[in-house]
């Protein structure tokens, strides 16, 4: 058995310190501007998104926690480092999120019985607010949204958030032309609605990376399609992908060849394709000397990267 090791295509995620430093500040001050006003106001919608707003401020400090854990350098123990410390945050993010809209959508069915008089005015100021805020929080991470889970968390958070806001500025001006009291905590309940679509896909997603699923944007298929077209492989089997972090992946897989001849070529072509097409970082691979697809006792040979 012949093994070799690559790792100069190891990577780290895109450093977003500053973004999260910027976003968990304006949202702790937001947070308790919108508290106090949505108490002043009477209004539950507020106080409700502030809620939201804390969960977020959470959400923010676990995922800039896990970018810091991701960077450190494995050890004996920990072969992978802390990489999968940002499935861990996401995960705990949407199960906060869960948390959080349980509390709002059972105190706007009770505003819902007995509606309270809102302050129009004050809050449409402290949401437009809002707007600005999470508008500019969102925008920090809306370049990393594509590469990186933990980072596209956040960036649908802070973008929900600047939505929801729109829509407490909406409520509040038809209360204000109406005075419609119901329409506060009906505004909270969409705001639930809202949080709950824009979090299960995250949610989703991280409970199947913490079970070691396929990541959401690799098709195993064609992975498998690859690898069986190369020159010599026989049979593809044994194929396990699972991610290690929230932006990088690993893969092991048995190719059947029927010679012993190993090309060091393919073995980077292998590699290199596995990275650049299907986003995957880890790859070990093994040959199979023999005839069919399952040879159990037949000389091996592995190359790991």
């Amino acid at each position: 058995m012949h093994a070799s090791d690559d790792h100069s295509h190891h990577h780290h995620p895109r450093d977003f310190g500053r973004a999260f430093a910027i976003g968990i500040a304006l949202n702790v001050v937001f947070v308790a501007v919108e508290a106090v006003y949505g108490g002043i106001a009477h209004s539950l919608a507020l106080l409700a998104d502030a809620g939201h707003n804390l969960s977020d401020v959470l959400g923010l400090v676990l995922a800039w926690g896990a970018t810091v854990l991701v960077r450190r350098l494995p050890t004996r123990r920990r072969t992978y480092g802390l990489r999968k410390s940002s499935i861990l945050a996401s995960l705990s993010n949407g199960l906060l999120l869960l948390v959080a809209i349980s509390v709002i959508a059972w105190e706007a069915f009770r505003r819902l019985q007995h509606p309270e008089p809102v302050s129009s005015g004050l809050v449409m100021g402290v949401a437009a607010v809002g707007i600005v805020i999470n508008g500019i929080t969102a925008w920090l991470f809306m370049s990393g949204r594509k590469e990186d889970m933990n980072i596209r968390g956040a960036y649908l958070h802070m973008a929900a958030d600047a939505a929801v806001s729109a829509g407490v500025v909406i409520a509040a001006l038809a209360m204000r032309m109406t005075g419609w009291l119901w329409l506060d905590p009906a505004v909270s309940l969409a705001i639930v609605v809202v949080i709950a679509w824009s979090t299960w896909g995250l949610l989703r997603d991280s409970v199947n990376l913490a079970l070691d699923a396929v990541p959401q944007q690799i098709d195993p298929e064609r992975i498998e399609s690859y690898l069986a077209s190369l020159p010599g492989v026989m049979a593809v089997h044994d194929l396990h992908i699972w991610g290690v972090s929230t932006t990088e992946a690993a893969l092991t897989v048995h190719l059947v060849k029927p010679d012993a001849t190993i090309d060091d070529a393919l073995l980077g072509r292998i590699n290199a394709d596995l990275h650049r097409h299907f986003g995957i970082d880890h790859v070990t691979v093994q040959f199979e000397l023999g005839d069919d697809a399952h040879p159990c006792n037949k000389a091996q040979v592995a190359i790991a990267s």
